[in-house]
């Protein structure tokens, strides 16, 4: 699957973002999929994941109940809400998917096949 992430941008502290990682290539919909992000001089860390369905999510404890990840398989997109942006929030924001049809999400960078090339996220405070 290829993966394009759009909806990076510039934005004050306190402001709101939506992400979207579209996939193209392959039925997106037998696909979990994890947005990660990097911040400057910093290791990869994930935000957020959702399995095939939608069915089962988890967040980072930096992002719970500012960011909200939902997908829409008949459009093959997967999206990232986020509000509340804090200037930490700043980074290169990655979407990641493999595929795998059970229940399961993916936590950590090495279980996913397939990377976009990201986009750029930046908070002013």
């Amino acid at each position: 699957a290829q993966l394009v992430e759009s909806g990076g941008g510039l934005v004050q502290a306190g402001g709101s973002l939506r992400l979207s990682c579209a996939a193209s290539g392959r039925t997106f919909s037998s696909y979990r999929v994890g947005w990660f992000r990097q911040p400057p001089g910093k290791e990869r860390e994930l935000a957020a994941a959702i399995n095939w369905s939608g069915s089962r999510i988890i967040y980072a404890d930096s992002v719970k109940g500012r960011f909200t990840i939902s997908r829409d398989n008949a459009k093959n997109t997967v999206y990232l809400q986020m509000n509340s942006l804090k200037p930490e929030d700043t980074a290169v924001y990655y979407c990641a998917a493999n595929y795998e049809t059970s229940w399961l999400v993916a936590r950590t960078a090495y279980e996913y096949d397939y990377w976009g090339q990201g986009t750029q996220v930046t908070v002013s405070s």
